[in-house]
């Protein structure tokens, strides 16, 4: 197997169980509060909520790119780049939603991270599909 493709399905394989995970939090909040639908205005259900939302609204465009980036044949090295990049951006901004309230600058780490990774592959994207 190409080691380009199992970049991808490292950083595909992490992501999806931090999605798990974050989703776990949330259901086992739910189940805590006994909520079905929406936050009943529990505190931290509505973070563990948003931390999943969150995550779940930046992975899947993320492992998009990973995996172009793959059957791009791009340096096995970029997409460890981007996946390590989404990952901790991920993980940084789900642990600030759990424990830090208001603004938060581990928090706009977590952003800052994840953005980068998508703008990194963007850019790759293009570049590489061009050469």
């Amino acid at each position: 197997m190409p080691a380009t493709i199992q970049a991808a399905a490292l950083w595909g394989g992490m992501l999806i169980l931090l999605l798990f995970a974050l989703s776990g939090a949330a259901a086992g909040r739910r189940r805590h509060h006994r909520i079905a639908i929406g936050d009943g205005g529990q505190h931290d259900l509505a973070l563990a909520m948003r931390a999943f939302g969150n995550a779940a609204e930046y992975i899947p465009a993320g492992l998009c790119g990973l995996i172009l980036l793959a059957f791009l044949g791009t340096p096995p090295a970029l997409i460890h780049t981007v996946g390590g990049l989404l990952f901790a951006g991920r993980l940084i901004h789900a642990v600030a939603m759990f424990y830090q309230r208001g603004l938060s600058m581990v928090r706009a780490l977590g952003m800052t991270l994840t953005w980068l990774s998508l703008l990194i592959s963007g850019v790759s994207l293009i570049v590489w599909s061009v050469l």
